[in-house]
């Protein structure tokens, strides 16, 4: 079972979304939360939000990608670690630029590890610990247009399975949780980071103001649930994709590569990208 003596939590990437959501639940849970921001104009706006809520929040500017911040997180004792702070490159693999390349896996990547590695050895001092990447439905499976994104993701799913394995026996859980499509607001902006592109667009493969997230995107509730509940150690499941729906595809995905033969679908133009063409931005799913 997990352990719920633990109660000192760390989100990173609390400004928005799922990190905020779940900083402001664990905190009404009585969980001793310190919401990691990525600059300073955030904190105090997440103060008063905490103050909306009637939640005590401990705020910190945190930029995983900054080692100054990193060192200073050592000193507030973390007990359970929610690597949620990231961001979304989106655009084909044969376009991305370079410098943006780098970013997506300094901030998906390097700079949780690094984050990780020294809090992670502080637990292993204590003889106990939980730490929880967020990582993505991307980290599984992959789709046109997000190639670089899903490969930082992918490199979250390998490092959070190898640290689960190397970590057990000094009692530090590791999990993960995996989100699908969730109208967050994340997804459309990955569709529009090619308008700060340093590059020369006549050699672009693809024109991105044509192109939209090609898929509805869902409910976040069902994700804020499941990373409070994991990070507070409700459920002991390692992985956790959300929503449980996309469960079944998620799995026939992840069997596709096994069986594709390298001239399948030449010349013709993926059935995913003809829905980038088509999907409008912010569509909501329906039942």
């Amino acid at each position: 079972m997990a352990n719920t003596a633990l109660r000192r939590v760390l989100v990173t990437g609390a400004g928005t979304g799922f990190g905020l959501e779940a900083a402001m639940r664990l905190a009404e849970k009585g969980f001793d939360v310190i919401a990691g921001v990525e600059i300073y104009a955030q904190v105090q706006t997440l103060k008063w939000q905490a103050v909306e809520r009637g939640v005590e929040l401990q705020v910190e500017k945190l930029d995983v990608t900054n080692d100054g911040d990193r060192r200073k997180a050592l000193k507030w004792g973390v007990e359970i670690l929610v690597n949620n702070a990231g961001v979304g490159e989106g655009g084909s693999t044969v376009d991305i630029p370079e410098s943006n390349i780098r970013h997506q896996f300094e901030v998906n990547v390097t700079g949780p590890l690094l984050l990780t590695q020294g809090i992670a050895k502080q637990m292993v001092k204590r003889g106990a610990g939980r730490i929880v990447w967020v990582s993505s439905r991307e980290g599984l499976n992959v789709n046109p247009f997000t190639g670089i994104y899903s490969a930082s993701k992918h490199a979250v799913e390998a490092i959070a399975e190898t640290m689960a394995y190397e970590l057990q026996e000094h009692n530090v859980e590791v999990a993960t949780v995996n989100p699908g499509p969730f109208l967050t607001g994340f997804n459309d902006r990955m569709f529009q980071t090619w308008e700060s592109w340093e590059d020369d667009p006549s050699q672009r493969l693809f024109d991105y103001s044509e192109l939209s997230f090609p898929r509805a995107q869902f409910d976040p509730e069902a994700v804020c649930a499941t990373l409070t509940a994991v990070a507070a150690g409700e459920v002991d499941s390692y992985r956790n994709l959300e929503p449980k729906s996309m469960l079944e595809e998620t799995r026939q995905l992840q069997e596709v590569p096994w069986n594709r033969k390298t001239t399948d679908g030449l010349g013709t133009r993926h059935p995913s990208i003809q829905h980038s063409y088509e999907m409008r931005p912010e569509t909501p799913f329906t039942q």
